[in-house]
């Protein structure tokens, strides 16, 4: 029997090459699939949502709760608590791009303590609401006039009205006006800007969302001020075509996504 030979080490080197180089080639289509499983995943969560608010407002003769209502030290008109009870896994308020805390991920990429919510430490999300779908009891909510506000799901147009969605806070009031973020993730001034609270890129260029009929879809990061937020929200905005914004308007990370 002739001696066995085993690899030389030009052989060897060849073979780690071969296999760096398979590496090299399958990572970024398996990172691809990875993160399409990811947004897939985050599409399942908010359906669940949007059977959680369907059963909410059919409920309560299509009304959302007021937002600031507090029984005990605990503020249950907030949605975080209004929608409690329609629940059980926790984990359905986390965009599975954005389940990590402050300290382990950055924003856009992570999920929110609710400490401003009365009752709400230690209450987790990455998902927030459109605030100009609560019911108001006086004439104002956090400042924001109560007219304004759609207060029930049994209005026209629900198919263009945002409900819930990828948000890196806990909801918001955008204007049409509202400037976009300087780059994905960006907090400052997203208090009185709102819609740098749900201008953030964790899908690719779009975000995942409930609209006010309880429909799930993909929405365009530019497409955000097309959509009807509130009664009196101007579609035709100044960062929409129709209203002006040139491409070299928007901030450098969101110049090549699709526009509206």
């Amino acid at each position: 029997m002739g001696e066995k030979r085993g690899f030389t080490l030009i052989e060897l080197l060849v073979v780690i090459a071969i296999i760096a180089l398979l590496l090299a080639i399958l990572m970024p289509a398996l990172s691809r699939v990875k993160k399409q499983a990811k947004a897939t995943a985050c599409q399942m969560n908010l359906h669940h949502w949007a059977v959680i608010w369907s059963m909410y407002t059919g409920d309560n003769d299509g009304s959302f709760p007021d937002g600031v209502r507090n029984v005990d030290g605990k503020q249950v008109g907030h949605w975080l608590f209004a929608a409690e009870p329609y629940y059980k896994d926790e984990a359905i308020r986390w965009c599975p791009m954005a389940y990590k805390l402050w300290g382990q991920a950055q924003n856009p990429f992570v999920a929110w303590e609710a400490t401003n919510v009365a009752g709400g430490a230690g209450f987790y999300t990455s998902y927030g609401i459109n605030n100009w779908l609560y019911h108001p009891r006086g004439e104002a909510l956090w400042g924001y006039e109560a007219e304004n506000h759609w207060k029930s799901a049994n209005v026209k147009g629900a198919d263009n009205i945002p409900l819930f969605l990828d948000c890196f806070y806990l909801g918001g009031h955008p204007q049409p006006t509202n400037t976009p973020p300087d780059y994905n993730g960006q907090t400052q001034n997203a208090g009185p800007i709102c819609m740098r609270r749900f201008c953030i890129d964790r899908h690719d260029g779009v975000t995942n969302m409930v609209f006010l009929n309880f429909a799930v879809r993909k929405v365009d990061i530019k497409e955000l001020w097309k959509l009807k937020w509130h009664r009196q929200f101007d579609t035709n905005g100044p960062w929409t075509k129709a209203g002006g914004v040139q491409p070299t308007g928007w901030p450098e990370w969101m110049r090549n996504f699709k526009d509206y």
